[in-house]
């Protein structure tokens, strides 16, 4: 396989330009000094005897030293790991437990709930990301930053193992490869304009594949720009649009509704941005309208973690044509829409859609059983119901797994509900998605108690709130008698709607 070592590449062509800056500090790092920082970390990881496969943990905000770490992992096929600074203790101990990171790297902020997980004192090398930003700030020039001799790395080793909440309540890391990272990067720019000259504002978190793989990675690989915010602020965004010339913003609608909504908002010179892309759920109509009045085009869109993500499209001249749909599959994706048997449905008849193509993820991490039910003769079941219009407009019909969106995180029902059964007051448990004003979804849990008990819903969602990151505990509860069930024994989720 050819190396990829973008880094190094575009300190070749391009060495005195900017690649990315912090919002926060005014910190940048030239394609040039982000390759001599990479060489100098490959350096220093061989000294620690990482290699290729092993896993770095890290437990950050965005800034420009992931950015090093990610130079370093394309040099010398290390892993990295990036762990939702969101969750708690518990929930981080489980992910260290199953990654087995060789390294582990923590901003300050996130220090104390990292050494509270039991797993991470079995960690042979702990580094704070301070003491990595004056590895990095060091200005003394050395040996390691001239040149490093690239790890040999086939196109199917992982860059990142990303973990995603899963439907049986654990999490499951996708293994994310150095092949799909390239041809992610080609369906994207094969769809939108992605070159040297393209501009952007990172606000995604980095421990989804959105904060890495939707626009950040696509850039780096062309040449473009990117700035880095560490969390999102409308006014913020906003101003950064404009002060960085971005050419493309991506966003969830929670986002580009708080940003519409400001005052600023009429006044904001929007001229250098070719269009914001949209993803994580459909965008209302009159909120596209908002943005077209302004001349913004909205590009909407569809993508996962464990394939892509970027896989399809809808071109901004559909927006209000086509409202709803995500578009149509970008070059390099395949896609079928198929029965519960795998037999391949005609246009108009919803089904689960299967993809296909080089960004697919080989399955997930030391977790074979997820990855045989994923994959099934090269395709890969999305459990999102579809269907297909005349014109090859695909429309998300259902999410067969139950799953929510929550100002743009995901929540898996059956991860809160095993939560929520571990209090000793709780016999039976149900959670579904609600509409939310503010964040698009929120969750709504049916709760069953034992005979006699009298437990009020707040120390029910205190008792999450200790065991679950904030975006997962449910708004709001409802005591019942008894969990409605269907007649396959199942909870009965559509009939849980009419009990709100």
């Amino acid at each position: 396989m050819l190396q990829q070592d973008w880094a190094a590449k575009w300190a070749v062509y391009s060495p005195e330009k900017t690649a990315f800056r912090e919002a926060e500090t005014g910190r940048s790092l030239t394609y040039a000094r982000l390759n001599s920082l990479g060489n100098r970390l490959a350096h220093h990881l061989v000294r620690l005897n990482l290699k290729k496969g092993d896993r770095i943990a890290v437990l950050a905000e965005n800034c420009l030293e992931y950015l090093v770490l990610f130079a370093a992992a394309q040099k010398t096929g290390v892993i990295l790991v990036p762990l939702n600074y969101r969750l708690t203790a518990a929930e981080i101990d489980y992910l260290l437990e199953n990654s087995e990171p060789a390294m582990a790297l923590a901003e300050e902020k996130f220090r104390a709930t990292l050494e509270t997980a039991p797993a991470y004192g079995r960690i042979p090398h702990r580094w704070s990301l301070e003491a990595l930003k004056d590895f990095c700030e060091n200005t003394a020039h050395t040996p390691d930053d001239e040149v490093f001799e690239n790890t040999p790395l086939d196109e199917d080793d992982p860059v990142f193992i990303l973990y995603t909440s899963g439907t049986t309540g654990f999490p499951k890391g996708a293994l994310y490869t150095h092949k799909m990272l390239f041809w992610n990067s080609i369906n994207t720019a094969m769809s939108l304009v992605v070159n040297s000259d393209s501009r952007t504002v990172n606000c995604m978190p980095p421990f989804h594949t959105g904060g890495w793989n939707v626009l950040t990675t696509p850039f780096l690989h062309h040449g473009g720009f990117t700035c880095l915010i560490k969390k999102f602020d409308p006014e913020a965004v906003l101003e950064l649009i404009e002060k960085e010339q971005v050419t493309v913003f991506m966003g969830v609608p929670t986002m580009l509704k708080m940003m519409a909504d400001l005052p600023a908002f009429v006044r904001a010179d929007f001229s250098c941005l070719h269009y914001i892309i949209v993803g994580g759920e459909p965008m209302p109509v009159p909120l596209i309208e908002k943005w077209h009045a302004r001349g913004v085009p909205i590009r909407q869109g569809y993508g996962m973690t464990e394939v892509g993500p970027n896989l399809t499209s809808l071109h901004q001249d559909d927006a209000v044509r086509k409202a709803g749909s995500i578009g149509r599959p970008n070059f390099y994706v395949n896609i079928r829409i198929a029965d519960g048997e795998g037999n391949t449905l005609p246009p108009g008849q919803p089904g689960e859609l299967l993809l296909q193509g080089p960004m697919v993820t080989p399955g997930y991490w030391r977790n074979p059983e997820a990855s045989e039910k994923a994959i099934r003769d090269g395709w890969f079941r999305t459990g999102d119901q579809v269907r297909q219009d005349g014109e090859g407009y695909l429309y998300v019909v259902d999410r067969i797994k139950n799953m929510f969106i929550s100002g743009g995180e995901n929540v898996y029902p059956a991860e809160v509900e095993r939560v929520l059964l571990a209090h000793p007051c709780v016999t039976g448990a149900a959670v579904i998605g609600v509409p939310d004003e503010k964040w698009g979804e929120s969750g709504h849990a049916f709760v069953t108690l034992k005979p006699g008990s009298k437990t009020p819903s707040e120390e029910l969602l205190d008792f999450c709130r200790s065991r679950l990151a904030r975006f997962k505990v449910p708004k709001h509860v409802t005591f019942l008698e008894e969990i409605p069930k269907n007649d396959t024994g199942k909870i009965d989720r559509k009939g849980l709607a009419g009990f709100k």
